[in-house]
């Protein structure tokens, strides 16, 4: 955005520009109360990229000023002035993230500075300054994506096997970034040469303008980029949840809207397998359907809207089972570890993969476990696959019919109507470019760096066929997350945990309690398990965010006992 686009406080009222909207007197009125009054000289910063946002500032008089990282460039662009009755901040204020550029008054200035404490305060008591402030925080947020404008420049290219995984996390957790193609852009030798870097060393992250990246781990990326709040880890938690996917988010939801003191826990994303459907036709109360990604990301700005605080790319590592409060381990040092009174496993499944030698050769370089826009982009007017029969399997080969040449669904039983909803199988037997091959697994993937020819067996002892394929998306089968629980939960003979009923009287050997289990309570009182992850559950969307918000009824009772 630049300044000449920029809505000024003259023509920015709520009606006209919801990103940025003016403050009536009567709202900046309820306001006062929640913050303090502070002189601004001119120049002066109150906000740097990589610092904590902590606080938002809302302007009595004057003016302050916006201004994008522009590492590309080596500069700072206007993005936007705030005039009297505006208020800076965007979707990291929630978060409690870092800034993504620098916020300086433009001239001598009086604002109102309300703490992020004081701000969720407000959001949750005041109805109509809550809509205002977090419509303005998920459109701003939305406005830097679309516009590249943040504290992340990539230095990658297709090539690049490395580069995928990157910009599938960034694009799931919303944050922006400007990607820099070495193959075509005329400005990559100049960057490479700045950073001292050669094309070995792709893919690169720069992160806040200075520092370098080399193929950088999730880990280190989310940490880089400030994504995850400072927690004290002395305190104990009302509840931890362990997995953001549609039954995390529902339970975080609900807990946090109903008081509770809860964390969650996150290894990649929100949503979940169900983040990288590109649409989801059968939830309620969207007829037009809605893609995983949305769903998950209005669910988290949801969950931290009420209180909840979100720990991305952290990894659950280990469960104590022999005293209270249970601690939850995030690695390998006992210091990195959450106290809580109960905790709420929706850890999910991971899809089976590839019964193939070299698989991960080619993962993320040709074979896929999401088809979202990105990876629609990469295929468009090719041939694919689509491994798989279930709904997740199906949506992907209709997303991706649209712009692909042809889609193979390999399907290892005998047809659709066992394991898919009725409308996708009459969209995939009517759509002209998606053609069905049952009964039919993929033997060998071969290619030079890149997937370039796949290999498939049609029958038991059906004839080897190849075909010249650079994309497959596998979505066959699912694995429950739970390793990290062996030999402290009970789980069934396929490793999803085990609850409420299911619970057998061998299970419940060291069961503490006089009462028996509740419905969605594991073998351990206070630990409960929900969605894909429990065993007998239905795999669903739907009924993942009903088992979370069920939990959160159970963790009152636990809490209260």
């Amino acid at each position: 955005m630049t300044a000449s686009t920029v809505p000024t406080s003259s023509n920015a009222g709520p009606q006209k520009n919801e990103a940025f909207p003016q403050l009536t007197a009567a709202q900046l009125q309820r306001l006062e109360p929640h913050g303090h009054r502070r002189k601004l000289a001119q120049g002066e910063v109150v906000g740097e990229p990589g610092q904590p946002v902590t606080k938002i500032f809302v302007v009595v008089s004057g003016q302050v000023d916006a201004f994008a990282q522009n590492t590309v460039q080596a500069s700072k662009d206007l993005a936007i002035s705030f005039g009297p009755g505006m208020f800076t901040g965007e979707r990291s204020i929630l978060a409690g993230g870092r800034f993504l550029g620098r916020i300086a008054a433009a001239v001598p200035s009086e604002v109102l500075e309300i703490d992020r404490d004081e701000l969720l305060q407000v959001m949750a008591t005041d109805t109509e300054l809550s809509d205002i402030f977090l419509r303005a925080f998920i459109l701003r947020r939305l406005q830097l994506i679309d516009r590249q404008q943040g504290d992340v420049v990539i230095l990658g290219s297709n090539h690049c096997s490395g580069l995928l995984h990157i910009l599938e996390f960034l694009t799931r957790n919303g944050h922006p970034y400007k990607m820099v193609d070495l193959d075509t852009d005329a400005a990559s030798q100049e960057l490479l040469d700045r950073f001292h870097l050669t094309p070995a060393d792709i893919p690169v992250v720069i992160c806040r303008g200075s520092l370098v990246l080399k193929n950088p781990t999730v880990e280190k990326l989310a940490d880089c980029l400030g994504l995850n709040p400072t927690l004290d880890r002395a305190q104990i938690w009302d509840v931890v949840i362990v997995g953001a996917g549609p039954a995390g988010l529902g339970a975080a939801v609900y807990a946090a809207s109903e008081g509770l003191n809860v964390v969650v826990v996150e290894a990649n994303a929100p949503g979940g397998q169900a983040g990288t459907s590109s649409k989801i036709e059968n939830y309620l109360g969207f007829p037009l359907g809605i893609s995983g990604q949305e769903l998950a990301g209005r669910a988290y700005d949801q969950a931290q809207k009420f209180g909840a605080r979100v720990l991305i790319a952290k990894h659950a590592i280990r469960l104590n089972c022999d005293h209270k409060p249970y601690r939850v381990f995030l690695g390998d040092g006992e210091e990195d570890v959450l106290l809580t009174r109960a905790i709420i496993i929706a850890t999910g499944v991971e899809y089976r993969k590839l019964d193939v030698g070299n698989l991960a050769k080619f993962e993320n370089a040709g074979v896929y476990y999401a088809a979202t826009q990105m990876e629609r982009r990469m295929c468009s007017d090719e041939e694919v696959a689509v491994v798989g029969g279930a709904n997740s399997a199906g949506q992907a080969a209709v997303f991706l019919a649209e712009t692909a040449q042809r889609v193979h669904m390999l399907i290892r039983s005998g047809g659709l109507s066992s394991t898919m909803s009725r409308y996708l199988i009459s969209r995939i037997d009517a759509h002209p470019r998606i053609v069905q091959h049952p009964r039919t697994e993929i033997v060998a993937l071969e290619g030079n760096g890149h997937l370039e020819r796949v290999a498939w067996r049609s029958g038991r002892n059906g004839p080897v066929e190849t075909q010249n394929l650079r994309h497959v998306f596998t979505m066959t089968g699912a694995e429950p997350s739970t390793k990290w629980l062996t030999g402290c939960l009970a789980l069934d003979d396929k490793g999803f945990v085990k609850t409420g009923p299911a619970l057998t009287p061998e299970d419940l050997v060291h069961w503490p309690l006089r009462r028996q289990p509740y419905l969605l309570e594991t073998s351990l009182p206070g630990v409960l398990a929900v969605g894909d992850v429990r065993s007998g559950s239905t795999k669903r969307v739907a009924s993942a965010v009903g088992e979370g918000s069920i939990a959160v009824a159970t963790v009152h009772q636990v809490l209260a006992e």
